[in-house]
């Protein structure tokens, strides 16, 4: 599948801010893109030189063979729908939805023909002569989306679309987003700081810091397969491991890390002993339990005793924080049975948390900053703890 899309080493400043700093990618025809990061991080700044809104100081944007970088923005067939719809209030959904087709003067009947069959695709029929004012924030969403597409444009930009839903509403219109691009087969360039939202949409996803392309995957690799610290605590939640290389053996590794007992890892970089390495291990990857895990003939497990100092439970799963040695981890057990046919684990219980060496993942680059954005207890029901016993 050949390049439809091309950003080759853009660069765009304001002033001594270097948002956007010698960014080269590729998006392929009819792919669901996202551009995902935190707030200045460049995602979109990126996405307004595609729209023709800014003009990269240095660098060249190609669309389908051609140079598009000089065009305004009239002159790509490029559409963006931004976070507050831009609707036109004093017209119906059935004239927001044909707006751009009369402003390029189509015949009447190509114009009936565009909007109806774009209210089908919305499922929006019914709400034709509707004015916005009239239609819930799900149903502007839709709307301003058919109006981006009547015309098939080569690219439609979507620039946190999402953002002013709640969220139930942001979860069905997330399907729906997915439904409408396989059905129009338009290429997607989607920008959002929301990591679930690219996550579940997305062919491939870039991640941008600070005006840079961190790592550039499929949704999947960028999860299980982080390239740098950043991406594996921006992505979700991780636990991070910081220890010399002691020991090699066949595809595996000893990390010894400060007030930590040693670590298993598949030696997937074929790393030297000696060497420092970054280990991150997701939260799901670790169990938590009040014995030990049962003893398998030939099985590398990490297993650590420890102690429980927080619990947040979030209906499907409970997230437990664990202490063990001078290192907090993070466990995710996933509510796959009835939940109170189980002896709860509580406040200061000792267990054991253990975790396959195949399941955590050694990081190419690793900064000291990366570890702030390892998240705390997340916004949930914190299960009481156990009252503390009376002084004597």
């Amino acid at each position: 599948m050949s390049d439809f899309l091309v950003f080759e080493k853009v660069t765009k400043r304001f002033g001594a801010l270097t948002a956007v700093d010698s960014v080269s990618l590729s998006v392929q025809k009819g792919e669901f893109f996202s551009l995902l990061g935190p707030s200045g991080c460049g995602k979109t700044t990126l996405l307004r030189m595609l729209g023709g809104f800014e003009s990269p100081d240095s660098g060249r944007i190609y669309l389908d063979g051609r140079d598009i970088t000089d065009l305004p923005p009239n002159l790509r067939r490029v559409h963006t729908i931004f976070q507050n719809y831009a609707l036109f209030p004093n017209m119906t959904v059935w004239e927001n939805i044909a707006f751009s087709l009369r402003v390029a003067r189509y015949p009447q009947a190509e114009i009936r023909k565009g909007v109806d069959g774009m209210l089908e695709l919305i499922k929006m029929a019914d709400h034709a002569c509707k004015y916005p004012s009239q239609i819930s924030g799900g149903q502007k969403q839709r709307v301003a989306i058919a109006r981006a597409l009547v015309d098939r444009p080569q690219v439609l930009l979507l620039d946190e679309p999402l953002a002013a839903l709640d969220l139930k509403l942001r979860q069905h219109m997330l399907l729906e987003l997915d439904i409408i691009h396989d059905q129009v087969g338009i290429t997607f360039v989607y920008v959002t700081h929301d990591q679930g939202e690219a996550m579940s949409l997305s062919d491939r996803i870039a991640v941008m810091n600070q005006g840079h392309i961190e790592q550039l995957d499929p949704p999947a690799k960028i999860y299980e397969a982080p390239c740098s610290g950043f991406v594996a605590a921006f992505i979700g939640d991780t636990n991070f491991f910081d220890g010399t290389v002691t020991e090699i053996d066949g595809d595996y590794c000893t990390l010894s890390c400060a007030g930590f007992q040693d670590i298993l890892c598949f030696n997937d970089k074929n790393i030297s002993a000696g060497s420092r390495v970054h280990l991150s291990v997701r939260p799901e990857k670790i169990r938590v339990t009040p014995d030990p895990p049962p003893p398998e003939k030939g099985s590398r497990i990490n297993v650590f005793r420890c102690k429980v100092t927080d619990i947040v439970y979030q209906g499907t799963y409970t997230k437990y924080w664990v202490l063990a040695g001078a290192h907090r981890i993070a466990s995710i057990k996933p509510h796959s049975r009835f939940l109170l046919d189980q002896a709860p684990i509580t406040w200061g219980d000792e267990v054991y948390c253990w975790w396959h060496p195949d399941d955590g993942y050694m990081l190419e680059r690793f900064t000291e900053a990366d570890a702030d954005l390892v998240q705390m207890p997340p916004v949930g029901y914190s299960l009481p703890k156990p009252p503390t016993a009376p002084q004597t």
